[in-house]
């Protein structure tokens, strides 16, 4: 496969009735960037998949163990905010959970002012096994924290 930086055509102008940021139209650069993109996604999301699979879980197990950990540090996770950050059904994420509290990768317990709510942490087994795989994704990346907030930063302004 011919690498992205060796398919670099001209830029020429729109194809007519495109529009992009403010009501400019797209250039073909704007149309290469983002299947550039969307091809480094893709295959960062592949590496991750193959990663999960690897340490024995599945690549939606691993997201949950990330969110979990990544946006429960100032309030606890609770099932509908993990429902609402993996983009699954309240149900689907339930089911989720039940399948990683009997692998001993997540623990629940009711919340003490809504006994409604179920609130999700990591086990120590948890915990490790997430350490063991976002370490592998950090050194594949070659980056910091500091630049993945910077490209989350851009793609929450888009």
């Amino acid at each position: 496969m011919v690498g992205l930086e060796q398919r670099k055509r001209p830029r020429s102008q729109k194809p007519e009735g495109s529009t992009g940021r403010r009501g400019n139209p797209l250039t073909n650069g704007d149309y290469e960037a983002l299947a550039e993109f969307r091809y480094r996604l893709r295959h960062f999301l592949a590496f991750s998949d193959i990663k999960a699979k690897n340490a024995g879980i599945t690549s939606q197990q691993y997201q949950a163990l990330l969110a979990v950990k990544g946006f429960s540090s100032q309030t606890p996770m609770f099932v509908g905010e993990l429902s609402r950050l993996l983009l699954i059904k309240h149900h689907t994420t339930v089911e989720l959970v039940d399948r990683m509290v009997k692998l001993g990768l997540l623990q629940r317990t009711a919340d003490a002012h809504d006994k409604r709510r179920v609130l999700v942490t990591l086990t120590k087994r948890g915990q490790l096994l997430l350490q063991r795989i976002a370490a592998i994704h950090f050194r594949h990346l070659g980056s910091s924290s500091r630049m993945l907030r910077k490209v989350s930063k851009l793609l929450g302004s888009v």
